[in-house]
């Protein structure tokens, strides 16, 4: 009996740590706004191929929340279209970010 007392104490402590676990796990599925920010910065240097020290000062840039450049309609539709992607948007709520985006208007 005594050498059974410490196999059940350590699967009590296992089961206790996975109750843990799994509530830790299940509260941290909603990513964060500065989360959210830094997805959507790297879908934006995804999606102009930036790369080495070009990249970096557009992640600095893009974090920071520093006003960029007036992009053209064309990078415009790339970068709202890889946010999109990223965001795993389908149908009209697709549409409805995508005409907010393009018009640079917050989404709904």
């Amino acid at each position: 009996m005594k050498k059974l007392l410490p196999a059940f104490a350590a699967v009590g402590f296992v089961l206790a740590s996975f109750g843990t676990l799994t509530a830790t796990t299940a509260s941290a599925k909603e990513p964060t706004a500065q989360q959210q920010k830094m997805t959507t910065c790297n879908a934006d240097a995804k999606t102009k191929d930036l790369k080495g020290d070009d990249r970096k000062a557009f992640m600095k840039s893009c974090l920071s929340n520093k006003p960029a450049a007036p992009a053209t309609q064309q990078e415009k539709m790339k970068t709202c279209n890889a946010d999109a992607g990223t965001k795993q948007l389908k149908g009209d709520e697709r549409k409805t970010y995508m005409k907010s985006c393009l018009s640079n208007q917050p989404a709904a």
